[in-house]
């Protein structure tokens, strides 16, 4: 049984293949002079997905024909490359294309979830007595899409993330229209975000302090819904990972399943057409 339904894991892979370097079917430069057949890409693919989908390691996803090794030296090599980055652009492109991002009201929250083994963006989490933690700060268009993603320690204050994920959002979005306005946690409220927020040329709602969240939650309760769908892939609630970009990879890669995920569902609804035969009742 696939990890994703193959409506998501299809397009997916179509975008992502399109996308990596072209390689032969034998290893040309194995140190040994050996003519081993490469193992082929989609089936590497395949078990990143499952590593991403249980949050499985890769010692026990591997297969008979797919080693842990292989995969490792795959996710390395793809996360250098930015695959999954650009791949969800791709998915953003169309996206917007068929629905339409809602980019006047963005939402930007993070997100604290466990990094046991440590790593280059790993820190003391605060809400889990000192553990290893890892911070995700997301930035989504008014009905949750994914736009930017940065990834950082656990101990690291969110207001401090808000420039770098308002970038991130731009860069994998494209421009950004007139008058967008940004929905914040009573966290962001300082004068270093209110000044950054007026230097974008944007305008802010940051929630009041003293004042219950389900009461003023607004239009940024969009962005807690992101983030509960990206917690679900396991890669992303027990990062095991320990280099950064591979991180990101996976932060990335969850974010193009959840857009196109989103694209499906509102484009069944709005492009559906009922094909059933009319029927004339009969006197």
């Amino acid at each position: 049984m696939p990890a994703v339904p193959s409506c998501l894991l299809e397009p997916l892979w179509d975008q992502f293949a399109a996308l990596l370097p072209a390689r032969g079917a034998f290893v040309a430069d194995h140190p040994l002079g050996c003519h081993r057949r490469r193992v082929a890409d989609r089936t590497v693919f395949e078990h990143i997905v499952l590593a991403l989908v249980h949050g499985s390691g890769y010692e026990r996803i591997s297969s008979p024909g797919c080693s842990d090794r292989t995969i490792r030296r795959r996710v390395k090599e793809w996360a250098e490359l930015g695959i999954s980055e650009k791949v969800h652009a791709l998915a953003l492109e169309a996206y917007d294309r068929t629905i339409g991002l809602g980019l006047a009201e963005i939402s930007v929250d993070g997100c604290i979830t466990k990094a046991p083994s440590g790593g280059e963006k790993a820190g003391r989490s605060p809400v889990d007595r000192g553990k290893q933690g890892l911070k995700r700060s997301v930035a989504s268009d008014a009905c949750g899409v994914p736009l930017g993603i940065v990834s950082n320690g656990a101990n690291r204050h969110d207001s401090p993330l808000l420039g770098p994920t308002l970038e991130a959002a731009r860069t994998q979005a494209g421009a950004m229209p007139e008058g967008v306005n940004v929905n914040l946690a009573r966290g962001y409220d300082s004068a270093k975000s209110r000044a950054l927020i007026a230097e974008l040329g944007f305008t802010a709602e940051f929630a009041r302090k003293g004042v219950p969240a389900p009461i003023q939650a607004g239009k940024r309760w969009v962005i807690e819904r992101t983030h509960s769908w990206m917690n679900d892939y396991g890669k992303l609630r027990r990062c095991t990972e320990k280099r950064g970009e591979v991180v990101d990879f996976y932060l990335y890669l969850a974010a193009a399943l959840v857009t196109l995920r989103m694209l499906i569902r509102r484009a069944t609804k709005r492009y559906r057409w009922d094909g059933r035969p009319t029927t004339r009742r009969l006197k």
